[in-house]
């Protein structure tokens, strides 16, 4: 018989102790030590070899191996084939995080339908919600199909042996967190658990060349519940971001092992479903003032897509002895310095003002690029001087007060140029290597005073 031992797991990183400890020593976090059963000789590790045929996995050589790509899979909603980098690669592990409520299931529901549209065989494994619960949902958003399985069921057994008898093409698990391995003694959703269940899913879709699509639910901090194993062992992780209280949601890669990172998609929520956005960067801009002052529109680059983003800033004296700094959808600690280097290289008394400033729109924006942007919109705030509403900015400001150099400067001159902006700035080492578009004109600025005088004079 296995002998049993108990162990103490943290259900934020996954840390083992054999005593209970308040605060895990790996993470950090307080009271998040779970004691966890776990018998010695688990057989867990023995299925892991075995497919679902009952062959075992062997060893190949290299030179053996069929390189062959494999052609992608492609959905109706061409944002999630981009963000998926072209399309579903069969055989992967997909992991879609995000809020409760966000519309994950409804995303899933929409793919499973399409595919099971196109005469593929797709089985929604759903450990929330019944069958009738999800057919309201499917005739909602007229989701139907000969092919289509639903299958309410939290035991992987259960669910090794349905896949096994019904051979789909493609599974769907809503949630990872509800399911439940026989082999661990410890509750559903522990880290035990998650990592067990999540085993068995890549080893069925590895050995068996189906597509898994994941559904995680997310901590308080927007993270993904339970250890970081869970995101290393598969294949793309997608975060289903957007803010309740609006229509938009955005799909964002933060890893995928078939194609690009920071990738981004974006849909609209409607009674029916989600709608894919064509243009993104009018959705941004449809609600900019033409003579606001502390505004500014950047070209980012979310993974391979340019898009066009405003940029808000309102500088107010302070009233309190400290200057505060509030930032929304941008870094705070990437304005706090930008603030410094306006302060020394450009002459602007901000110690004394309150700063506050946002992505318009619910996006966030993390790269170099969009330093100038930031700037300009603060000194337009500053000065209380508006500006051009045909202008764009791109560029990144180093602490000595000039403009860097930013990568893929022609995809954004063009993103620009077809939204009908008249002029864009840029850094000026970018002009060199490539011959600007007549349509718009490009300005390259060296330093952070030479681009504030040019477009706020």
């Amino acid at each position: 018989m296995a002998k049993i031992r108990t162990q103490y797991v943290c259900q934020n990183c996954g840390y083992n102790s054999p005593r209970y400890l308040g605060r895990c020593p790996n993470c950090g976090e307080w009271n998040t030590l779970v004691e966890e059963q776990v018998e010695a000789g688990n057989n867990a590790t023995k299925k892991a070899t075995t497919t679902l045929t009952g062959l075992v996995a062997k060893p190949q050589k290299i030179n053996e191996i069929d390189s062959k790509q494999t052609p992608r899979v492609k959905t109706k909603l061409n944002e999630l084939n981009r963000v998926l980098g072209g399309g579903i690669v069969p055989g992967s592990l997909i992991l879609i995080g995000g809020d409760p409520g966000i519309g994950k299931s409804t995303l899933l529901l929409q793919v499973s339908g399409q595919l099971s549209d196109e005469h593929h065989r797709v089985l929604y494994v759903s450990g929330e919600e019944s069958g009738s619960q999800i057919k309201m949902r499917a005739e909602r958003l007229k989701v139907a199909g000969d092919d289509f399985y639903v299958y309410p069921e939290t035991n992987m057994d259960s669910i090794r042996d349905t896949i096994r008898e019904l051979k789909p093409e493609y599974v769907v698990i809503d949630s990872v967190q509800t399911m439940q391995a026989t082999d661990v003694s410890s509750a559903i959703g522990s880290v035990s658990q998650i990592r067990e269940v999540t085993a068995q899913l890549m080893q069925i879709a590895k050995s068996n060349n189906i597509t898994i699509f994941v559904v995680g639910h997310v901590t308080k901090g927007g993270a993904l519940a339970g250890p970081k194993i869970l995101e290393h062992m598969v294949d793309t992780v997608l975060y289903f971001e957007g803010d309740l209280h609006h229509t938009y949601r955005i799909l964002r890669s933060v890893k995928n092992r078939f194609g690009s990172t920071n990738e981004l998609g974006i849909f609209e929520m409607h009674t029916n479903g989600l709608s894919e956005v064509k243009n993104p960067s009018e959705i941004f801009l449809e609600e900019r003032l033409k003579d606001a002052t502390g505004s500014s529109v950047v070209v980012s680059l979310e993974g391979t897509r340019p898009i066009l983003v405003e940029i808000q800033a309102l500088v107010t004296p302070t009233v309190y002895g400290n200057a505060q700094r509030t930032a929304t959808g941008l870094s705070r600690n990437r304005v706090s310095l930008i603030m410094a280097v306006l302060e020394k290289r450009a002459n602007l008394m901000l110690q004394n003002q309150d700063a506050y400033l946002k992505a318009a729109g619910g996006v966030k924006l993390d790269e170099p690029a969009i330093d100038l942007a930031i700037a300009v919109s603060i000194a337009s705030s500053y000065r209380d001087k508006g500006t051009q509403p045909t202008d764009a900015f791109v560029g990144e400001v180093g602490l000595t007060g000039e403009i860097r150099r930013v990568n893929r400067i022609e995809q954004r001159v063009a993103e620009a140029e077809k939204l009908g902006f008249k002029r864009i700035f840029i850094p000026k080492n970018n002009l060199k290597g490539w011959t600007p578009s007549t349509g718009i004109q490009v300005v390259g600025v060296s330093t952070l005073k030479e681009a504030l005088y040019l477009a706020l004079g």
